[in-house]
């Protein structure tokens, strides 16, 4: 834009493409391409106008200040000393605080890869920087949600991985970086193929033939699915889908890296080729409830070898949200998950530390009624909520029509607590919540959850009925 940015020519960090440097405050960085040749690509200038200008989700008027947290998205475009972008400096959390890795980001594989003996990297780390089970559930929402929102703009990736995703499991936030790459389908081509362990199978399979063969697979928005996949699965699971016993290369690390995550690659769960099994696999996605469990084979199965049966980021989104609505904290105060997943009462035993949950657990089943003058009268399963003491009720468990998502209002409607014996929904902000027998519920008032009784949370359009079950 014709502006001038002071910087220190000390270089900082360096990735296969560019050097990068402080500016003089800190606040943004500059990032050089190393060829020189870049700068008399017009390609590469119409890519970077493209990335900061059309599809820039970090200058919407009414989301923007929202995604500005999820990604590190370039704010200029550096055209002297040499070609290069102006970025952001990364928020101080997503920097380790103390240890041996003080000063270094905190990029997801210090989270989620482990020693050939077993023993994961985060072991290592201070327990301030390991965060809790549910804080990664927290990132994998996010992080989800950033990449369905690249999508919807028309863009992919390409690159995606725990290299170009820093994380703070402290706080269960997340943010994704190495922007200015981004692929958008059928202008500019991507960069590069992606990072191992994250390069979609199809990708790997077609890689040795050459760039303008038209059999040969490039990175776009169905790679970054798998990429996501491998990423939630990492995160919940702390070990990778696609790594177990199998080989195929014993004298060739590289040939076997193609065979294991290409042409071969087999997910450690399939329930009938169990060749690729870990024999000491007693975490599986069954214990993440039946809609991620199913969100991952469709990936891993369905989809590993057929791209476009993959989920969505939109349907990992939701699939997570729904999810969330189902955590319920462990009974054992010495659990190393201290969550568990609670579906129905098959599930009331903790998967990660096999205890038992005493006492009842009230769940709301969701019913909304159908839309059109066919449906209207007819009420339909919407979900759930598993209670527990001090749990949040919002306007999306009220209403039908609105999803947690960038835009929803967050202000609490209500709170479940257990008081004197029983559980109760106390009203915060709800204007039409009804009683079983059908009498008002105004804010400050209270409902007493039992077995068996329905109400319907609002009167208006899209408000939704409650039935509630106790486990």
């Amino acid at each position: 834009d014709g502006s001038s940015v002071k910087y220190d020519p000390e270089v900082i960090g360096e990735g296969a493409m560019k050097d990068v440097c402080f500016t003089k405050d800190k606040s943004s960085v500059v990032c050089f391409f190393k060829d020189n040749a870049t700068a008399t690509d017009p390609q590469r200038m119409s890519r970077l106008e493209a990335v900061l200008g059309k599809y820039n989700p970090t200058t919407d008027t009414k989301t923007g200040d929202y995604f500005k947290k999820l990604f590190c998205w370039p704010s200029g475009i550096i055209l002297k000393p040499k070609l290069g972008i102006l970025a952001p400096t990364y928020p101080s959390n997503y920097f380790f605080a103390s240890g041996p890795w003080k000063g270094k980001e905190k990029k997801g594989n210090w989270f989620v890869r482990s020693f050939p003996s077993g023993k994961y990297f985060r072991d290592m780390l201070p327990e301030a920087e390991r965060g809790s089970w549910v804080n990664y559930f927290k990132i994998c929402i996010l992080l989800a949600r950033a990449i369905r929102r690249l999508h919807q703009a028309g863009l992919a990736h390409s690159d995606l991985s725990c290299n170009n995703v820093l994380i703070d499991p402290s706080t269960g936030q997340c943010i994704v970086i190495d922007i200015d790459s981004l692929v958008v389908p059928g202008i500019f081509p991507p960069d590069v193929v992606g990072t191992p362990g994250y390069i979609a199978p199809e990708v790997l399979a077609t890689l040795r033939l050459p760039i303008n063969d038209p059999k040969r697979k490039h990175p776009s928005s169905l790679t970054d699915q798998h990429a996501l996949g491998v990423l939630l699965y990492e995160y919940l699971i702390q070990r990778h889908p696609l790594k177990g016993p199998q080989t195929f290369a014993a004298n060739s690390g590289e040939e076997q890296e193609m065979l294991e995550m290409g042409s071969k690659a087999l997910y450690i769960e399939h329930p009938t080729n169990k060749a690729n099994r870990p024999p000491n696999l007693t975490i599986t996605s069954a214990a993440l409830g039946s809609i991620l469990a199913d969100l991952f084979r469709r990936t891993f199965i369905e989809g590993l070898h057929e791209p476009n049966k993959r989920p969505t980021a939109s349907e990992w989104e939701k699939g997570l949200v729904k999810t969330w609505d189902m955590l319920h904290p462990c009974s054992n105060p010495k659990c190393s998950s201290q969550w568990i997943i609670i579906e129905d009462q098959k599930s009331l035993k903790c998967p990660f530390c096999n205890t038992r949950h005493s006492g009842d657990i009230p769940v709301i089943k969701f019913r909304r009624e159908g839309q059109g003058s066919s449906g209207q009268g007819k009420w339909y399963a919407d979900g759930q909520l598993v209670v527990y003491h001090n749990l949040g009720l919002y306007k999306w468990h009220v209403y039908d029509n609105i999803f947690p998502g960038e835009l929803a209002d967050r202000t609490r409607q209500g709170y479940f607590i257990f008081h004197q014996g029983q559980w109760l929904l106390v009203n915060e902000n709800m204007n039409s919540l009804l009683s079983p027998s059908g009498k008002p519920v105004p804010p400050g008032q209270a409902i007493a959850l039992k077995d068996g009784l329905q109400f319907r949370m609002a009167q208006e359009n899209h408000g939704r009925v409650a039935e509630i079950q106790i486990l």
